[in-house]
């Protein structure tokens, strides 16, 4: 009944977790989803991507081919070679730091070369990597980027429609697309990318190589920016030396990739190190399947819109049922931002629970997952939680009050707030009797850590503990989680621009750059946390503009000018309409002129404040602040001390809030 009411309500789209990483290697072409296509024609070209094609250009452990989409000079000092794939978020994600990075350092310093790892849970991805890479063979380097860009660029998911575009801003139509891919042989390019992936150890997306240095996942612009940054200076150092600059690459990836093999040994030890380690995690009040009498607790961080956590539940009930009474499993609420209908799923199954009772969660927790697999990659939507309601037989009205309300909102961001003391930042996360296993891992990963538990609890309980006592006293000697990192800074100066509560006892320093994407999100953030504590915190803003951000240092400028004009009300309406573009077109000197007699600026003084850069100073006194404390990205937010950088969630903003007012009162 499930299956046919969701088909009324959902169309098929991708539910992604933290880190894209699956189980199995990708589908090989002849288990791909096949292409809409013309038949081949009997003059078909010649095709590119043969074996003298596929041959490295640039020798080194982690080749470049010249059939291989690139953006910057082959001379370019640094490359970063990216496996990724056109249905992976996280890719997209990645690609905006990419052009940030592009932008930063140019084509002559950096180039960036793109390689295809479609992951075999994305069902669209394969078909579009070989579309790719038919678009390459026969557009060549502007019409791949061209469709690449369309792709990431979109604000929809991969579908049909969406690679229909990408295809048609490459100068390519849908109709020929297939048989472009048979004539170029663009299936056989996509294999040796991934053959490729998996001699490196790529397993999930996106990856990235930036002379061999290996880059996991997603990380901050800066962060590459201190690899770039080194490795252009080995570069300068091999050049000094006499080599030349087409065997730059080869020479440091070669360098890097064998200092990489050194560290992983290191690794391991660390891995192993970790995996013992007995971590502090309260079951507090968190829904429990099992009895406090069992001698292993299994506490799993989880996201119900997360296929990860999908494709460990039955293994979950394997384990249940294989142990019985010796286990218990603990549930706690990890929703991840950019699930959008993760958390109403988490409000919907804690309804449940008030309604019905433990069983109740359960039911809705087994009941959300299945919504989740009958249709392959379901999206959770508002009528689909209602359709679960009513078939858990659930107080329908109430139980869409209460994801409307957010009504358990305390207590997930509570479990939210412990998965990040934890580092729990993917899901799924588990943590059995307080030892950290990470991911969907095999049953027999599981396995061998309870059975370790097990001899180790019941050594326990001969020696005198009661059963129900076991996960206590384990907990006693447990590892706390570290506090939030620190900083010395001063106070702001007196008539700094600040919003929120005048005297509020937690006061936020907020660094930004006007053409920092990122910084636009955290100041949407700022206004969300001054909302949830009413009267107890107040946000400065602190000018950080980068270096590589060209229109960045006048639009801060421009912003204390509107201060010194119309005070803070002037200095925030300025604010907001730097932050609504961060194109230059937005940020330029006739886009500043524009904004600033759109808020009734006197056009003679602002223009002299610009040419004349009087607030040129103030600007640079706020970026030497924050220098002198280590803030070298934006954003970057200091809380009475605390440290934050980037746009993070709004709850880890809000638990270091509380333990800011802890500490104030």
């Amino acid at each position: 009944m499930i299956r046919r009411a969701l088909a009324a309500v959902a169309w098929l789209s991708l539910l992604l977790a933290l880190s894209c990483s699956p189980s199995v290697p990708p589908a090989p072409a002849s288990a791909r989803v096949a292409v809409a296509s013309a038949p081949p024609s009997a003059d078909a070209a010649r095709p590119p991507y043969d074996d003298a094609a596929l041959d490295p250009l640039d020798a080194g452990p982690v080749p470049v081919t010249r059939v291989d989409p690139a953006r910057g000079s082959r001379l370019a000092p640094v490359t970063i070679v990216v496996f990724s794939d056109f249905e992976c978020p996280f890719c997209k994600v990645l690609d905006g730091t990419l052009r940030e990075l592009g932008r930063r350092y140019g084509p002559d310093q950096l180039r960036i070369v793109w390689k295809s790892y479609p992951l075999p849970f994305h069902k669209q991805a394969r078909p579009t990597a070989e579309a790719s890479m038919a678009v390459f063979a026969h557009a060549g380097t502007r019409g791949f980027w061209a469709f690449h860009d369309a792709i990431f660029e979109s604000d929809e998911r991969l579908s049909p429609e969406v690679v229909a575009t990408a295809l048609r801003r490459a100068g390519v139509t849908p109709g020929q697309v297939g048989r472009l891919v048979e004539e170029s042989k663009a299936a056989r390019k996509v294999d040796a990318d991934i053959a490729l992936a998996g001699r490196l150890g790529v397993t999930g997306t996106p990856t990235s190589f930036v002379n061999g240095v290996l880059v996991t996942g997603v990380e901050p612009e800066e962060s590459f920016a201190a690899i770039i940054d080194a490795q252009l200076a080995e570069a300068r150092a091999l050049r000094a030396e006499g080599t030349p600059p087409e065997q730059i690459y080869a020479a440091l990836s070669k360098k890097n990739f064998a200092a990489r093999a050194d560290d992983e040994r290191g690794e391991d030890d660390e891995e192993a190190r970790e995996r013992a380690t007995v971590h502090l995690v309260p079951v507090g009040d968190s829904p429990v399947r099992g009895k406090d009498t069992a001698l292993v607790t299994l506490v799993m961080f989880g996201d119900y819109q997360c296929p990860f956590c999908l494709r460990v539940m039955p293994t979950i009930d394997q384990l249940a049922a294989q142990y019985g009474d010796r286990l218990r499993v603990v549930w706690k609420d990890n929703p991840l931002p950019f699930h959008t209908m993760a958390e109403p799923a988490a409000e919907l199954a804690r309804e449940a629970w008030a309604q019905k009772g433990i069983d109740g969660f359960w039911g809705a927790n087994g009941l959300l997952f299945r919504v989740q697999g009958d249709l392959g990659v379901a999206p959770l939507e508002a009528a689909t939680l209602d359709v679960v309601a009513a078939d858990l037989r659930l107080n329908v009205a109430a139980a869409k009050r209460a994801v409307a309300s957010r009504k358990h909102a305390a207590r997930i961001e509570a479990d939210m707030e412990l998965a990040d003391d934890l580092g729990a930042r993917g899901t799924p996360c588990f943590f059995i009797n307080g030892r950290r296993l990470l991911g969907a891992q095999p049953i027999e990963q599981f396995q061998a850590m309870i059975d370790e538990e097990i001899a180790k609890a019941e050594a326990m309980v001969v020696a005198g503990t009661p059963r129900a006592k076991v996960y206590e006293e384990i907990q006693k000697q447990a590892v706390p989680p570290p506090p939030p990192p620190k900083v010395s800074l001063p106070p702001p100066p007196k008539g700094h621009p600040g919003k929120g509560a005048a005297a509020g006892k937690v006061v936020v320093q907020a660094f930004s750059d006007f053409q920092c994407p990122f910084c636009a999100r955290g100041a949407a953030t700022m206004d969300e946390l001054i909302k949830a504590f009413p009267g107890k915190v107040r946000v400065v803003f602190r000018h950080l503009p980068l270096p590589f951000h060209p229109d960045a240092q006048l639009a801060a400028e421009a912003a204390m000018e509107a201060l010194a004009q119309k005070g803070p009300a002037g200095f925030w309406k300025m604010h907001d309409l730097l932050f609504k573009d961060p194109r230059p077109e937005n940020l330029d000197r006739a886009a500043l002129e524009r904004h600033a007699a759109s808020i009734g600026l006197n056009a003679a003084r602002f223009a002299r404040a610009l040419d004349e850069r009087t607030h040129r100073a103030a600007v640079e006194a706020d970026a030497k602040v924050a220098a002198d404390a280590g803030i070298h990205g934006t954003p970057g937010f200091v809380i009475n001390g605390y440290l934050i950088s980037g746009a993070q969630p709004l709850a880890k903003f809000k638990k270091v809030v509380r333990r800011a007012l802890s500490e104030a009162n």
